[in-house]
């Protein structure tokens, strides 16, 4: 296995993100064809669960998208059976502490260097020793989420973890650990100053930072900042965009008949 995601980084490139809130193989199927690099399955906050990141898994599979998850929190079992499916990639929410950052990696690489338990049933055959067990630990992204400020104050600690690839910036939550109104694309100039932060220190050590964003103007504004790893709002806020939008324009320009 190779991860095509660490690849681009490796050489420079920034990626974009897909987010799959909805629980349907149908919609994972539609965003993998759309140009993404990765498409991650939220199970924090999307209406996802197991079968149906399973499900969507199998649906991107004919595609050349990169499969990743959020898993709802840092927790062993989870993060483990996420890889378990096919998971390439492990973003995990509120990682706040060395300590929390070790544990992540530990969940999710196998030993020497982690405790994660040896049963690939979709990554690779069934408890039997393949090309995936000697390869995961190298080839799987591990990204702990910087989203409060608790983290930022611990950032350096966070990012010398060894094994950690690259951290994902949630800006609602980092926001709201600020005081402020939980928002996506965000304009203060101390959470600006934040993400120039987390963009030198990952900078510094040969680590990436990625992003959520609520609109693709942010994401190539982001790029542009140094991020490696842009999300663009999520399957269901993307169709409700494009929905206001073609209903918006119908009244604009059928005024008086609609």
């Amino acid at each position: 296995m190779q991860n095509k995601i660490k690849n681009a980084w490796a050489a420079g490139k920034a990626t974009v993100n897909g987010w799959l809130a909805i629980p349907s193989g149908f919609s994972a199927e539609c965003m993998a064809q759309c140009g993404f690099d990765s498409v991650t399955v939220d199970m924090q906050h999307g209406v996802q669960d197991y079968l149906s990141m399973v499900q969507c898994f199998q649906a991107m599979q004919a595609h050349p998208v990169l499969p990743m998850v959020r898993v709802p929190w840092n927790e062993p079992g989870i993060v483990g059976k996420v890889l378990d499916a096919g998971a390439y990639g492990v973003i995990c929410p509120m990682i706040n502490s060395k300590a929390e950052a070790e544990a992540l990696v530990s969940y999710a690489k196998y030993p020497p260097h982690g405790a994660r338990s040896n049963g690939p049933i979709r990554a690779a055959m069934y408890g039997e020793a393949t090309g995936y067990q000697k390869t995961a630990n190298d080839e799987i992204i591990i990204m702990p989420m910087i989203e409060t400020k608790q983290a930022v104050e611990n950032l350096d600690a966070i990012l010398d973890v060894p094994g950690i690839s690259a951290v994902y910036i949630g800006p609602s939550d980092l926001g709201f650990s600020y005081g402020l109104i939980p928002v996506l694309d965000r304009e203060e100039p101390e959470i600006l100053a934040i993400y120039q932060k987390i963009l030198d220190a990952t900078a510094k050590r040969g680590l990436f930072a990625g992003i959520h964003c609520g609109s693709a103007a942010y994401a190539a504004r982001a790029i542009k900042m140094g991020f490696k790893m842009v999300t663009i709002a999520n399957d269901s806020g993307l169709m409700q965009m494009a929905a206001k939008a073609a209903v918006k324009h119908v009244h604009e320009n059928a005024a008086g008949h609609v």
